[in-house]
């Protein structure tokens, strides 16, 4: 007797488990971009240009009259763009989804409608329990664009802003050691027969390359100090050229500061900038010399820094001119503004191309990766254990 083929594998015939398709289906999205109101902040979300690809798209934006003043942007601007002007602030805050540069008040907060996505920095220094507190009552659904994540793993709004304060941290040395500014009357640029202007930049993370590449371009003599081998092999991969590194080892510092003409600061910490130069080696500093401490944000890596305004930006410490002003890209508001809009545009139109947030957190790990809050529910361990809160794993509730 014969023995029967089966056409089918054993694997075939086990029982398989079915899987659910999810269909994409575009919906329209309703923006809202309202004034920034937080101390000197003059950038917005979107640009006029950004506005006109969304509503090519079938979005709705809506801009309150003058949001883009700050950046050189008009209201006009905006119109023609298609968005819709308004100078009412509790109807731009009614809109489906609030996009702000920074995180909103406890006051803005109430002007919300619950269920409103909200998407802004977050800026967990500054914040409070209450604050979360707050928005949890209102069952926001709110997205921190500092840690939407690309697709190589890394931040883009972050690295953006980090790549306008590296090289704005040059630009305004250079300002601080001319004459019209009370400085040195030194030049960075690298005119014959006279030695370059010598610049020391701590941290070689994207604040220091970009700081450096602008020296260098600016024809300066630059020196790069971190503690990370590897963050100095890849400033240097990034420059295309070799320049002095070192890590922080004090005598090399000090070495360098007691030549250098400028001194950049750009070290981060988990909870607070470490404190690399202490007081008795910018006292060894010379006088008419240059601090820029581009970490002032969390707390300064110069002993002696202290926080300034756009408005009074410098002082003088035994006559070491410091620049500590922690919010470096407004300064060239426009500029940050295109950076931010650039950003933006495209994770909006994916979140309308998806069929909204839901979708668009399902397919998109890097901007789940930025979710802290869904329906009132806080989801970032970083923000439960920072307050001592309660966090559901996004996972769980996004399936």
């Amino acid at each position: 007797m014969s023995k029967s083929i089966s056409p089918f594998t054993r694997e075939q015939l086990l029982p398989q488990e079915e899987t659910l398709e999810i269909f994409k289906k575009k919906g329209n999205l309703f923006i809202g971009i309202p004034k920034e109101t937080y101390f000197q902040e003059k950038r917005v979300c979107l640009t006029p240009d950004a506005v006109s690809a969304l509503v090519s798209n079938g979005h709705r934006v809506m801009i309150e009259a003058g949001a883009g003043d700050g950046a050189n942007f008009k209201d006009r601007t905006y119109s023609e763009a298609g968005a819709e002007i308004t100078k009412d602030t509790a109807k731009v805050y009614s809109c489906p989804i609030i996009l702000k540069v920074e995180p909103p008040s406890l006051d803005e907060i109430k002007l919300i409608n619950p269920q409103t996505l909200l998407i802004s920095a977050l800026q967990l220094k500054t914040q409070s329990k209450k604050y979360f507190e707050t928005l949890a009552t209102k069952r926001i659904t709110a997205l921190a664009f500092e840690f939407i994540k690309d697709d190589d793993g890394s931040y883009p709004a972050v690295r953006s802003l980090s790549e306008i304060a590296g090289t704005a941290s040059i630009l305004i040395a250079a300002e601080l050691l001319s004459n019209i500014n009370g400085g040195n009357g030194l030049m960075f640029g690298n005119i014959s027969g006279v030695p370059p202007t010598e610049v020391v930049i701590i941290g070689a993370g994207t604040v220091g390359e970009f700081a450096a590449r602008s020296a260098i371009g600016m024809g300066a003599n630059v020196k790069i100090f971190d503690n990370s081998i590897t963050k100095l092999r890849s400033v240097q991969s990034h420059l295309g050229r070799t320049l002095y590194t070192s890590t922080l080892q004090p005598k090399n510092l000090i070495k360098a500061l007691k030549r250098c003409d400028v001194a950049i600061g750009a070290v981060r910490g988990t909870n607070r900038a470490p404190v690399v130069v202490t007081e008795a080696m910018v006292d060894c500093m010379k006088t008419g010399a240059v601090i820029i401490d581009v970490s002032i944000d969390m707390g300064g890596c110069f002993e002696t820094s202290e926080v300034t305004t756009h408005d009074k930006p410098t002082f003088e410490y035994n006559g070491i001119v410091h620049y500590c002003v922690p919010n470096i890209p407004a300064r060239y508001s426009r500029t940050a503004s295109v950076s931010i809009s650039n950003m933006f545009t495209p994770y909006l139109l994916k979140i309308g191309e998806d069929g909204g947030i839901e979708n668009a957190l399902r397919f998109d790990r890097g901007l789940k990766n930025g979710l802290y809050f869904y329906h009132g529910i806080l989801t970032s361990k970083l923000v439960a254990n920072w307050f001592d809160l309660k966090y559901s794993d996004v996972n769980l509730l996004i399936f």
